[in-house]
Parts: C-alpha cells; sequence; structure tokens
C-alpha cells in the first residue's frame, strides 16, 4: 500500500506528539529522580512522599500519547485500513499536535524542577509536602491544557 503525503504527514504528527512529548517526561521523570535519590539517602523514610513528586513530570508523555492514539483511530490506521488524508488535512493534524508536543516537553521539564525544589523542602521540612505537590500540580495545569487544546484541533479535523 502507498500512502499519501497527507497520510505521511499525519503519521509524522502522531509520532511527533508522543516522541516529543514523551522525551520531556523522561528528561522531567530522571531529573526528579536524581533529586529524589539524593533526599531519600539522607531521609529514606520519606520515600513515599517523594515518590509522587518524581511521578508527576510523567504525565506529560501520557497527554502525548493520548493525542498521538487518538490521531491513529481517528484516521482508521488501529482500525487496519488507514483513512484517505488530503496534504492540507496531514498539515493540519501537525498543527494540532503542536501544543501537546511543544507544551508538554517543555512544561515536564520545568515540573521536574519545580518537584526538585519541593523534593529538597520536604527533605527539611516532612510536613510541608502538600505544598510541594501543590506547586509542582500547578505547572501541570498548562500540560492538560495543552492537551485539550490538541485534543479539539485534531476532533475537529474531518477526513
Amino acid at each position: 500500500m502507498e500512502l499519501s503525503i497527507g497520510q505521511v504527514l499525519t503519521l509524522v504528527a502522531a509520532a511527533f506528539s508522543v516522541t516529543l512529548a514523551g522525551v520531556g517526561s523522561a528528561k522531567g521523570v530522571g531529573l526528579a529522580g536524581q533529586t529524589s535519590a539524593g533526599v531519600s539517602s539522607e531521609s529514606p523514610e520519606l520515600n513515599s512522599k517523594l515518590m509522587v513528586l518524581q511521578i508527576l513530570p510523567g504525565t506529560q508523555g501520557i497527554y502525548g500519547f493520548l493525542i498521538g492514539v487518538i490521531i491513529l483511530v481517528n484516521t482508521g490506521v488501529l482500525g487496519g485500513a488507514m483513512k484517505p488524508v488530503e496534504l492540507m488535512q496531514g498539515f493540519a493534524f501537525i498543527g494540532a499536535v503542536l501544543p501537546v508536543a511543544i507544551v508538554g516537553y517543555l512544561s515536564a521539564i520545568h515540573q521536574a524542577n519545580v518537584a526538585s525544589a519541593g523534593m529538597l523542602m520536604v527533605g527539611q521540612h516532612p510536613e510541608m509536602s502538600g505544598k510541594a505537590i501543590t506547586m509542582t500540580v500547578m505547572v501541570e495545569t498548562y500540560a492538560v491544557l495543552s492537551l485539550l487544546a490538541s485534543f479539539l484541533m485534531v476532533n475537529a479535523i474531518k477526513l
């Protein structure tokens, strides 16, 4: 089966969504994990509180994956036969994934920085873990908004 340029662009859009948001989350979870390891070595009893903070930067990768899957479902790829996609529709899919891909990448890294600072705070004051989680979740707001924007744009493309 030969793919049209529009179909190839659509597959690139799905891959871009999954890859960029996933790389940001991998970097973010890794960065937070390094801080968690350092704080846990000094205060092992805090490990469960730190784990929540380490997990949070990983959600952006899930958001990018979700948008990628929605594209594959909407275009019939997961159903076994890809629908025809015109060139401009392919470009529209690329544009639609930009929010979740770019904001997902950047917010995961920034969220990891906030989570790491929160971990250091919890290391000094364990009773402040709720505040650390709240600060970290505030960055998540923008990842969720970018997920919503990409979701709405992807579903607005009619094939």
